[in-house]
């Protein structure tokens, strides 16, 4: 066999194969980027004391973690899609770093705001491209493959309320500081990471053309693009009841059932927790019974749970969390999924759109719950919070995958 013809058959294989290493490493560097940014609202607590700061400021400080995060994550995923950058992804940790640090040193709301300004924008960085280094890995398995990855990420963002009990708690805002190390791990993977991305584009190069010769010829149809309105609004919807549950229900179990602050962490943590298992579920079950059911019943299945759990004691509330994180966050990487395969050769731009977006309806959703909070009382807002899945009607509007998947062939 001659030299070209090994070469394209080592890439011919490798493109069919899942790497689970790979996939394990990144879906790893996706836990502890996620856990680093989960510091700051796992801080909220200990800030609201310490600095006597109001729902509306806590409110303001999500928002420009994650404000930052969802502006920029769209526009990393589209200069990436027309050039990839496998060493972004150190680089971006980097800046995660140095936020962290500051965080913990922070002595006012000024720099506090400014330090999480430096993690969004890591978290921006990564996220595009760790979600391509998924799709590069998957092989043809592409719903596990992204619930791999995305499990990484709502398993560091459920470790939010350990984080606050362990460690917060005990040694306060300089705690932060020490997660300073877990980002230096993230850093060494990714470098691990960034040299297979590159290896794997020195390989590619006829795919990466044949990529970027479908971007430039297709547009994106009407059809597309209401589908993608509908995907957004489905977002929209799901990340404001997280954040609204992620941001405020502690203080919540703190007031109606007279809780410690580590007593509250651990309903918050069975939520995010239970949520990471339904994210991992998700992609199987999408790839299983179809995207659009999942996505349809995630939302739709949680609306008995989220009206009651404000009405209930705390043991059936602590079941309602459990069983809402799980439903709910079944369709979360199956939305990227289902945006990837609405817009092939977007790779990027669709983590980054539909991942960005959900960060960016979560800053926007912080400040919104939180002034609502104060303005109407905590509990009112968790109350009327409960309805927004009922949005989950909107599902039922998309495209089945067979309609997608002919929508491709067509272009």
């Amino acid at each position: 066999m001659t030299q070209p013809a090994a070469l394209s058959s080592k890439t011919s294989k490798t493109a069919e194969s899942t790497m689970f290493k790979i996939l394990f490493i990144i879906g790893l560097c996706h836990l502890l980027n996620d856990a680093i940014q989960a510091v700051v609202p796992a801080m909220f607590p200990i800030l609201e004391k310490s600095m006597g700061l109001s729902f509306t400021q806590l409110g303001i400080i999500a928002f420009s973690l994650n404000m930052v995060s969802s502006v920029m994550q769209p526009i990393v995923g589209y200069l990436t899609d027309k050039k990839p950058m496998p060493f972004a992804l150190p680089i971006g940790l980097t800046f995660t770093l140095f936020g962290v640090l500051g965080l913990g040193f922070a002595g006012n709301f000024s720099m506090i705001v400014f330090s999480v300004l430096f993690i969004g924008l890591g978290s921006a960085v990564f996220h595009p491209e760790g979600s391509r280094v998924a799709y590069m890995a998957a092989g043809s398995r592409r719903g596990l493959a992204q619930s791999i990855y995305q499990v990484g990420g709502n398993t560091g963002q459920a470790l939010a309320p350990l984080i606050t009990a362990l460690i917060l708690v005990p040694l306060g805002q300089i705690g932060a500081s020490w997660f300073t190390i877990v980002a230096a791990v993230a850093v060494i993977l990714l470098v691990y990471i960034a040299n297979w991305y590159h290896k794997r584009l020195l390989i590619s190069p006829r795919v990466k053309k044949k990529n970027t010769s479908n971007d430039k010829s297709r547009g994106v149809s009407k059809e597309v693009k209401n589908t993608l309105a509908l995907i957004l609004l489905l977002i929209f919807a799901r990340t404001w009841y997280t954040s609204g549950i992620t941001n405020f229900y502690t203080f919540y179990a703190i007031k109606e059932y007279a809780f410690s602050i580590k007593e509250s962490q651990f309903f918050l943590f069975a939520f995010l927790v239970s949520g990471a298992v339904g994210t991992f579920f998700g992609g199987p079950l999408a790839d299983r019974f179809g995207k659009k059911k999942i996505i349809s019943l995630s939302m739709l299945a949680t609306v008995p749970f989220t009206i009651l759990i404000p009405h209930v004691p705390p043991v059936p509330a602590f079941i309602f969390l459990v069983l809402t994180g799980f439903i709910l966050m079944t369709s979360f990487s199956v939305t990227v999924v289902y945006a990837q395969e609405l817009v092939p050769g977007k790779i990027g731009t669709m983590s980054g759109l539909t991942v960005g977006l959900a960060f960016g309806m979560g800053a926007i959703g912080s400040v919104g719950l939180g002034s609502i909070a104060d303005w109407i009382g905590l509990s009112s807002m968790i109350t009327w919070l409960g309805i927004l899945p009922i949005l989950g009607l909107l599902a039922l509007l998309l495209p089945s995958d067979q309609k997608v998947w002919e929508w491709n062939q067509r272009g």
